[in-house]
């Protein structure tokens, strides 16, 4: 058949955008130069001489940050499918003749972001491009949390009691230590147990873009980290939140700071509630339920909500660039929703 060339390559990559290549669109509109000022520090850190290897683009390790927490691959995944598909390839500004960064490469980068505090920036950077473009946050803000599972820890009670202390557990090596997650913590849900932690947002009403997070630990209360998520930019002063935002330090934080409670009320069993607060709860709910669809979004198109991290800071990482992927995600469905309502000019 004879050796493919050149043209065999770029006649396959039609074929993937006549069908429809969602990757080529988030490469194309998605402004990723402007990340490249904060990767730098990564770089610069990284390049302590000139021997050896040159290190691959910065800006190409983010972009494929991006393709394993949009599909949900591990390090080693991320490698292979990047070898193995020609719109992975291509989304990283790849041909076939290039070196390929492999789980190792991808793991120093990632860990890197984590020791130099850069995803705040990263996470802000992309915001100021949304401003830029027109997309302020406005109508009021949107708070909720969802649980993020990592991998269970199989402890004893005892061990798990001293870990939480921070107490030094006899019998564990080093390597043992390395492989357990002394921060993060059960809780239950539905009556259904889960271990790991918890992505606590905050999302306009009008954009339903995630303008603040937080990551805490999946024991820690939703309304505990409310004050954090608030967005003073957000042009709108009313919050919408479900039940567990619905306490007396919770609405005092929003009174204090200007905002109008649009919480739902919460019921009990020596007190119901009314039929009014009922039907206002339900009034609420056609707002709040919007900050579902980031989760939805999470759960169902971005492979899930597990991350494979140990430790905090790593888990605020992943699930910063969680968040960060659906932002970009969802600006390429608002720009879309936008030429769609545009009308032509009569001729």
């Amino acid at each position: 058949m004879g050796q493919r060339g050149f043209f065999d390559v770029q006649e396959r990559l039609e074929g993937v955008s006549r069908l429809g290549d969602p990757l080529e669109r988030l490469g194309a509109e998605i402004p990723w130069e402007s990340f490249r000022r904060v990767l730098r520090k990564v770089r610069d850190r990284e390049r302590k001489s000139s021997a050896g290897r040159r290190p691959f683009d910065g800006v190409m390790m983010f972009k494929a940050l991006v393709l394993q927490s949009l599909y949900n691959l591990s390090d080693e995944q991320v490698e292979y499918q990047v070898r193995d598909r020609l719109s992975f390839m291509r989304f990283l500004g790849l041909g076939i003749e290039d070196p390929v960064p492999d789980a190792t490469t991808l793991w120093r980068f990632r860990e890197a972001l984590v020791e130099l505090g850069l995803m705040e920036r990263l996470f802000a950077r992309f915001a100021a491009c949304l401003e830029e473009r027109g997309y302020e946050a406005r109508k009021g803000q949107i708070v909720d949390a969802s649980v993020v599972e990592v991998p269970r820890q199989r402890n004893t009670r005892e061990e798990n009691q001293r870990s939480k202390a921070g107490e030094e557990i006899e019998g564990w090596s080093e390597a043992k230590r390395r492989q357990k997650d002394t921060d993060a913590r059960w809780t239950k849900k539905h009556g259904q147990s889960y271990y790991g932690y918890k992505n606590h947002v905050s999302v306009d009403r009008e954009h339903k873009l995630v303008r603040r997070f937080s990551v805490t630990d999946a024991a820690v209360h939703d309304s505990q980290v409310l004050g954090e998520l608030l967005d003073p930019a957000n042009s709108g002063a009313g919050v919408w939140g479900d039940s567990a935002y619905r306490s007396r330090e919770a609405q005092a934080t929003l009174k204090e700071a200007g905002y109008r409670s649009r919480v739902h009320y919460k019921g009990s069993r020596a007190h119901p509630l009314s039929g009014y607060k009922e039907a206002l709860n339900q009034k609420l709910s056609k707002v709040r339920a919007r900050v579902e669809h980031v989760f939805g979004f999470q759960e169902n198109s971005m492979g899930g909500k597990f991350i494979r991290t140990i430790g905090r800071a790593r888990a605020r990482l992943k699930i910063g660039l969680m968040n960060l992927t659906y932002n970009l995600m969802r600006y390429l469905q608002l720009e879309r929703n936008k030429s769609r309502t545009l009308v032509p000019l009569a001729a």
